[in-house]
């Protein structure tokens, strides 16, 4: 294959991924839930014990606080093992995963996060025994991630 047929390969193709409707790129709630079931399997998600602090309306989703905290006693025995974040509208709906241990004796994860649209977010604590927890919220960005004109 010569240099000039694989150019208009690659041209060709990046023309048919510049069509595709913006929407297609987009998670959806049955996409979230599906993200979420991944991780909890078949075990019940509960709510309670989760606290997430996100403002309720951001101006700019290109970098939304976040903050995630788990009651928890932090103990060899009882601790959270993880925290999940998931998104409703972004590309991919699974945002991160922080593992944890008793030997970090807080149950907290802080950070920002891209958001492409107003949704849901919710997140998961994992704990040792095995339990899922939840909280959710609705965050309303003005300006959606990855869409501002650079110029």
């Amino acid at each position: 294959m010569t240099v000039l047929a694989t150019r208009r390969r690659f041209i060709a193709g990046a023309a048919v991924v510049t069509l595709l409707p913006l929407d297609a790129a987009r998670a959806t709630p049955e996409t979230l839930a599906a993200a979420i079931r991944a991780v909890t399997g078949d075990a019940p998600l509960r709510p309670g014990r989760v606290a997430l602090d996100i403002p309720p309306l951001v101006e700019n989703g290109n970098a939304v606080p976040l903050t995630v905290t788990v009651e928890s006693p932090m103990t060899a025995a009882d601790h959270v093992t993880a925290i999940h974040v998931f998104n409703e509208k972004n590309p991919q709906p699974h945002v991160f995963d922080a593992r944890l241990g008793p030997r970090n004796g807080r149950a907290l994860v802080r950070t920002r996060i891209k958001l492409a649209d107003t949704q849901k977010v919710v997140a998961v604590a994992e704990t040792s025994d095995g339990a899922f927890w939840s909280a959710g919220a609705d965050v309303i960005v003005t300006i959606a991630a990855c869409v501002e004109d650079p110029t």
